[in-house]
């Protein structure tokens, strides 16, 4: 059985940084792409980054683009994110999840296992 585990989120003051990580195990991990998802109170679930099987590729939400990093070590079986210069409105839990193939996915539909979250508290 597939088992992801999220860490690394916290409270952070506006303008600081967080790394999370997410820890595969039970599968294939390099066989699949993989991707950041996050969820506000009171909103849907969003996408936030996604990377290729290999790390070669990445796709990121505009509203993170030049602040977050995704990135994976497929010899660790974890994926990270890399939150730079973080804004209030980025305050989320944050899920990270398998991709159904190696493909990368936007659409959560696409993902068949996800981790617990990791809650992400940014004050102003």
């Amino acid at each position: 059985q597939v088992q992801l585990v999220e860490s690394g989120g916290g409270l952070v003051q506006a303008g600081g940084s967080l790394r999370l990580s997410c820890a595969a195990s039970g599968g294939t991990f390099s066989r699949y792409a993989m991707g950041w998802f996050r969820q506000a109170p009171g909103k849907e679930r969003e996408f936030v980054a996604a990377i290729s099987l290999g790390g070669a590729g990445t796709s990121y939400t505009d509203s993170v683009k030049g602040r977050f990093t995704i990135s994976r070590d497929n010899a660790k079986n974890t994926v990270y994110l890399q939150m730079n210069s973080l804004k209030p409105e980025d305050t989320a839990l944050y899920y990270c999840a398998r991709s159904r193939d190696g493909s990368r996915r936007l659409n959560e539909y696409e993902y068949d296992y996800w981790g617990q979250g990791t809650q992400v508290t940014v004050s102003s």
